[in-house]
């Protein structure tokens, strides 16, 4: 209950000379407003002093201002740079998020994500991959009534429930770099089995290599699960070959990592031994030496875009803005590619 004299949403609403809607759109920094009325009303909440409450907006509302994350992802750096594209999106608004791992093998899976949402009440919540990847998980949302987005390397929904990247184009483009260079022998470090990235930037790395003439053979692929000692694992296994690969693409920067550490240990020198490109563009590729090439995947602007998503007409009848779902990456050119033997 409000204490006594504690302004309301009323009181602003009545000496603004607005509705309550039009308060609340400017508490939410709904774009749908004149600088005029959003000024004017912000004056007004600043002289009373009041604050909004959503948790009596949420009874009325039988929905919680709560922006749910759900991944099953064994990158932190990828699930952090989610949040922070979420944080940014939700910032100064009545939304806050809360973080949800969960356990894409487990047979309670559904179950459980089902009470999750069902107790939290969540006015949205945001599926990264691979959860996102399942057609059950969106059904559930759907069911249940909440709001959802999916997070992809590939379409996986309307562009109301989607936000996605180009992998396969864009690691196309990074390995017809390395082809460019002279490099024909090239390994690849593929990402786990279930990711729909892993499919894609795999397809992407294959498809360069047919349009090239170059064969892959299976020997030249080496499977990784998005970590640094996978990474290292099969860096180890590709380096043994001979003759090995003069260049390596690995899926991921945190693999790169271990490509590059696996390297040096055997006294190979990058990129004139050897030539490294990974994928996300993370804080580690520019800490590495030397620093990493690779595909920056705008992962944070996708993730601030699907928060926007999920917020946008959280007020009855208002308008959707759109937000973006095709999201570009683009090859990041640094020191670890030169032609074989430089």
């Amino acid at each position: 209950m409000q204490k006594t004299g504690q302004p309301t949403i009323n009181d602003v609403a009545r000496i603004a000379g607005v509705s309550k809607k039009t308060v609340s759109r400017v508490i939410n920094h709904s774009p749908l407003l004149n600088e005029e009325t959003r000024k004017r009303v912000e004056e007004v909440i600043a002289d009373l002093g009041y604050i909004p409450n959503p948790q009596a907006r949420a009874l009325a509302l039988r929905r919680n201002f709560l922006i749910g994350l759900v991944h099953d992802n064994p990158n932190a750096q990828t699930v952090m740079n989610v949040q922070q594209g979420m944080l940014e999106a939700l910032h100064g608004t009545e939304f806050e998020m809360v973080v949800r791992p969960v356990d894409r093998g487990a047979a309670t899976m559904l179950d459980d994500l089902r009470h999750f949402l069902e107790r939290q009440r969540l006015f949205g919540v945001l599926l990264m991959p691979p959860v996102s990847e399942n057609d059950m998980v969106a059904k559930l949302c759907d069911d249940i009534g909440c709001r959802y987005v999916r997070m992809g390397s590939a379409q996986l929904d309307d562009a109301a429930h989607m936000v996605a990247s180009n992998d396969r184009e864009a690691v196309r483009i990074a390995v017809e770099y390395l082809v460019e260079q002279g490099h024909e022998r090239i390994g690849l470090v593929a990402g786990p089995h279930g990711f729909r990235s892993a499919r894609e930037r795999r397809l992407g790395f294959e498809d360069a290599l047919g349009a090239a003439g170059i064969a892959l053979p299976r020997s030249l692929v080496a499977d990784g699960n998005y970590t640094f000692e996978s990474g290292l694992i099969a860096a180890e296994r590709l380096l043994d070959l001979v003759p090995r690969p003069t260049a390596i693409f690995s899926s991921n920067d945190e693999m790169a990592a271990g490509v590059i550490h696996a390297a040096r240990q055997r006294g190979l020198e990058i990129p004139r031994d050897l030539s490294i490109i990974g994928f996300d563009d993370t804080p580690i590729a520019a800490h590495v030496w030397p620093p990493l090439t690779t595909v920056r995947w705008p992962i944070a602007s996708m993730a601030r875009s699907a928060a926007l998503k999920l917020i946008a007409g959280a007020e009855e009848e208002e308008v959707v803005v759109e937000e973006p779902s095709l999201f570009l990456s683009t090859l990041i050119r640094r020191g670890s590619v030169a032609a074989p033997g430089r």
